[in-house]
Parts: C-alpha cells; sequence; structure tokens
C-alpha cells in the first residue's frame, strides 16, 4: 500500500509523471492518486495537516519557479560504471565472481571491516544477520517505527516480534532508555538504524545489550559513510547491513553488504546461496569442483558481478559524492538557519554524518499550512520531495497485528506529521540548490502565520 498526496492544482501531466524516487521498491515516494487523502487518513486518521491550507497571501517580491521538474534522488550514474559493466558483460561471467570478490574486499576496506559479504539488498543482510543470531519464533527484537518496512519485515519473516520503541527526538534514532525499559525475557537482539545517515548512538545500546545477553544488528542503510565516535560504521565485528539501492549514497541498482566477523560471514554467505557449500565460481570457475552440497535451507541473496562492477565505479567516487552532499547540506543551511518555521537537520559532535537524507521539520505554530500541503506546493514550483517515514505502526499491517494507538510513539509520530525530505544527491548543480531553497522560502513567506 502507498501513500499518496493531492496534486497541486497547478501540477502538470509531465511534473505528475516525474514523480521523485525514495527507498526500496519507492514504497514512500509521493504518488499521485484520487484516492490519496482517503489513504492518508487510514493511515494517519489524526493528521491535522490534512485540513483545508489557507490562500497564500500575495508576495511583493515575485518568485520565478523552475521550468523542468527536479527530480528527488536519480542515481548519479556515469561512463565510469557503463564501461565497468560492459567489462563485465565481456567476461563471460556475470553471476556472483571476481567482481563481487573484488568489490567485498574493496569495500571492507573502505568501512574498515574485517569482512564483507556482497548481496542482492540491504534487506537480505538484514534477514541472514538475524538468522545467524539464532532469532526465531516468538522472539522479541526492539528496533524503530521510524524507518522503512524492510527493517521490521525481516523480523517477521523469522517468525519473530518487531518490539518498536520510541526515537529521540534531534536525531529520531532509536532512544536508548526506550530500549532498556522494552527489555523482556522474550528479547533476543536489537535493530537499530542509523536514520537519514545520523549514526544512532551505539555505546548505550552495545552496553544494554552486553549487560542482557542481547546481539545487535545495525540497519546502515542510509549510513554509508559515517562515523560513531570516529569509528567508521560496519568497521566493528558485529553484523551491519548497507544498502545500494538507486537512490542510496553508493548504488549498484539493487544491492547491499554485510560487513562483520569472518564467522557470522561464513555461515551468512551459505544461507544465502541456498545453503549451497560452494556458489557457482567455486564450482565453475578455475580449479572448481562440480559437487556441492546444501547444509541448509537457504535463501538466494547473492550480489552479481554486474551489480559489483557498478559497485566499484561507484566505492572509487564515493568520497567526491560525499564532499558534494555536504556542500549542498551547508547550502541548505546558511539558507534556513534563521527562518523561525524550519527545524533543521542535526549532526551530534560525536559523529559524522552521511547525510543520506536532508530532513526539513515544519513548525506549526508559525505556519498557515501543514507538511501536506507544503509538499504540494513544492511540486508545484517543479521540486521533487518526499516523506521518510510513515511510522510503521500506522501502515495497515502493523496496525492489524498489534494495534498500536497512533501516539504509541509520540516523539515518532509527532516528527512524522511535520517532516519532509529535501532533494540531497552529488548531481545538484548550484543552480539546482538555489531553485530548492528559493522554493521553500517562498511558501514559508507565503503561508506564514
Amino acid at each position: 500500500m502507498k501513500l499518496a498526496f493531492p496534486p497541486s492544482s497547478t501540477d502538470t501531466t509531465k511534473q505528475n509523471s516525474a514523480s521523485s524516487t525514495s527507498e526500496e521498491s519507492h514504497v514512500d515516494a509521493p504518488l499521485h492518486s484520487r484516492d490519496s487523502d482517503a489513504l492518508t487518513r487510514t493511515l494517519d486518521p489524526v493528521n491535522p495537516s490534512l485540513a483545508s491550507a489557507p490562500p497564500a497571501r500575495p508576495e511583493a517580491a515575485e518568485y520565478q519557479a523552475r521550468r523542468e521538474f527536479l527530480l528527488f534522488s536519480p542515481p548519479a550514474v556515469g561512463q565510469e560504471e557503463i564501461d565497468e559493466v560492459v567489462d563485465t558483460l565481456r567476461s563471460g561471467w556475470i553471476t556472483t565472481g571476481p567482481k563481487t570478490q573484488r568489490f567485498e574486499s574493496a569495500f571492507a576496506e573502505r568501512v574498515e571491516a574485517p569482512s564483507a559479504l556482497g548481496l542482492n539488498s540491504c534487506t537480505a543482510g538484514l534477514h541472514l544477520a538475524l538468522q545467524v543470531l539464532g532469532v526465531g519464533r516468538g522472539d522479541e527484537v526492539i528496533t524503530t517505527p521510524m524507518t522503512f518496512c524492510a527493517s521490521a519485515n525481516v523480523i517477521e519473516h523469522l517468525g519473530a516480534i518487531p518490539r518498536f520503541v520510541d526515537v529521540e527526538p534531534d536525531t529520531l534514532n532509536l532512544d536508548p532508555q526506550a530500549i532498556e525499559a522494552a527489555v523482556t525475557v522474550s528479547t533476543r537482539a536489537i535493530l537499530p538504524v542509523h536514520y537519514a545517515g545520523h549514526p544512532a548512538d551505539l555505546d548505550p545500546i552495545y552496553d544494554i545489550a552486553c549487560h542482557r545477553g542481547l546481539g545487535v544488528v545495525e540497519d546502515a542503510a542510509h549510513a554509508l559513510p559515517a562515523r560513531y565516535k570516529g569509528r567508521l560504521i560496519g568497521s566493528g565485528t558485529n553484523p551491519v547491513a548497507f544498502s545500494f539501492y538507486a537512490t542510496k549514497n553508493l548504488t549498484t541498482g539493487e544491492g547491499g553488504m554485510l560487513t562483520g566477523s569472518p564467522e557470522l560471514l561464513g555461515r551468512a554467505r551459505t544461507l544465502g546461496l541456498h545453503g549451497m557449500s560452494r556458489d557457482a565460481w567455486k564450482r565453475y570457475g578455475p580449479g572448481g569442483s562440480w559437487f556441492y552440497s546444501v547444509e541448509d535451507p537457504g535463501f538466494k541473496y547473492n550480489m552479481t558481478d554486474v551489480q559489483a562492477a557498478m559497485g566499484l565505479a561507484q566505492l572509487r567516487k564515493l568520497d567526491r559524492f560525499q564532499q558534494r552532499r555536504r556542500q549542498i547540506v551547508e547550502a541548505y543551511n546558511r539558507a534556513f538557519q534563521d527562518v523561525e518555521a524550519l527545524e533543521l537537520p542535526v549532526e551530534r559532535s560525536e559523529v559524522e554524518h552521511a547525510w543520506h537524507l536532508y530532513l526539513l521539520r515544519l513548525r506549526p505554530d508559525s505556519l498557515r499550512i501543514g507538511r501536506d500541503r507544503f509538499i504540494q506546493e513544492l511540486t508545484a514550483r517543479n521540486i521533487g520531495s518526499s516523506v521518510h517515514f510513515i511510522p510503521l505502526h500506522l501502515h495497515p499491517y502493523y496496525q492489524r497485528r498489534y494495534q498500536h494507538a497512533p501516539e504509541a510513539f509520540p516523539v515518532a509520530l509527532s516528527n512524522y506529521r511535520r517532516m519532509l525530505s529535501l532533494p540531497l544527491h552529488p548531481l545538484l548543480t548550484d543552480g539546482d540548490v538555489d531553485d530548492v531553497t528559493g522554493a521553500v522560502l517562498d511558501i514559508v513567506t507565503r503561508f506564514a502565520r
């Protein structure tokens, strides 16, 4: 099920067809639908931003909207990626093989991980990590409602129970105090999400896990590259899952990586390819053997060499990509820092933010419109945007299964109702950034209280 927003009266067919992409399967990208209001109310029946918006105030200084729609997060793919993929296609080996091995080694070196396993998604990494840790039917895994559904879906796949706890008001990451209060005799693991690229407060989380004998699986879908107290996310022996989806800081189209100890990843590698003792390269490559055994009923989660080829080229560009992301963040911060109606994203002093997302939170007391109308106004000005995320306990499946009240996690709920994400990717030009800031400031001015 998708959350949709109605188009502004000035939207064009071209704008509707150019709707921005966001997370896996584009689930949380705004889609224009005649039933959007009803669906929004189903997911959040008490959202005050759905009220009728007041007319805009006349603006003295004329605002000029850009002519072409600015996509929210297109992939930054160039000739280097094309050349690597073509080289793979011409090599005679396109499934898991030598380039996947190269990519795993290069990625592990980049994040200072003891080992890395290439997979077809971050979701696969989370699923495998939880299974290797022994999470199963009836166990509880503490995680956040402020995340993409994959973080909790994998817990459900194992027959376990996602135990949602609320988030911290500034970073929107898991609140360690809430984690401590949620631990029960059934708790088996904690799954923190490094929301938007800002690392969760890991020290108290690992302290709780150590004291209570719990596993920890980090969802780092947004957190490449990020640091917590000087340590790169993914550099430890615990399992950490990264995403290479089309909108991510590094993309392979679809794909992911699991880092952790060689022992843990050895088990995950077997489970990730049908439970087989040998992959195709070990069977059909130089010096390989046709014989294999099935050790467990595993999954089809392996990365291909075509994906790895893109990843190798992207990895060489990652530092340049991140430099540009930071430049854009700094430009946004300069433009918005003195605007009372806007709450800017944070970067705590002990972390290095990966800046996958630039999250704006509206201050309702300063505006006459809510978040949904604000997004419509951005779309009318040819600026793509999105919302990250609809808290999981508001989605129909989790509503039916666990019957959480919308207000069960007040920090997540209140922030969801007033948040939106602005374009943030290395293809943005200075002119594009000016268009985004100009559009935001024009909306704030026109709809100020």
